[in-house]
């Protein structure tokens, strides 16, 4: 008889509207209520503008419209993740509508089309989550 062993990993639940997706927890160093961003002309399409946090500037990068439209809800506080820049650790704040939740979960692995930004699922309860990879998501890297 083989063992079926499962990992169980640690995830970042985050809403935007009526959905919600996940972060490793890995990659998430804080949940803030949002500042007043600074914008200023730029071109890159998912950056908003940049906010100041822990004495230092961290871009804001809206993914909901990519996520779930152009009529996403008021984002209400901010998710700060971590991703590699340069081969460095750089910080990105991403809006999200409401409260964030920690949760332990195996990660099952991505069926059907979906876009590239999305590295697995979660099963909750009646729920699937998308589990994002924030390198990708940042690109705008989606399957044909």
């Amino acid at each position: 008889m083989t063992e079926i062993i499962t990992v169980r990993q640690t995830f970042v639940l985050f809403p935007l509207g009526k959905k919600r997706f996940a972060f490793s927890a890995e990659h998430v160093s804080e949940f803030a209520r949002p500042d007043e961003p600074q914008t200023f002309p730029h071109t890159t399409p998912l950056l908003t503008g940049v906010v100041v946090r822990r004495n230092q500037i961290v871009p804001v990068a809206d993914v909901a419209p990519l996520l779930v439209g152009s009529d996403a809800p008021v984002r209400k506080f901010y998710l700060v993740v971590n991703r590699k820049l340069n081969g460095k650790v750089s910080r990105t704040a991403i809006p999200v509508t409401g409260e964030c939740e920690l949760t332990e979960a195996e990660q099952l692995p991505v069926t059907g089309k979906l876009p590239a930004y999305v590295s697995g699922l979660l099963s909750l309860k009646n729920e699937i989550v998308e589990v994002l990879d924030i390198e990708k998501l940042m690109s705008g890297e989606v399957r044909a």
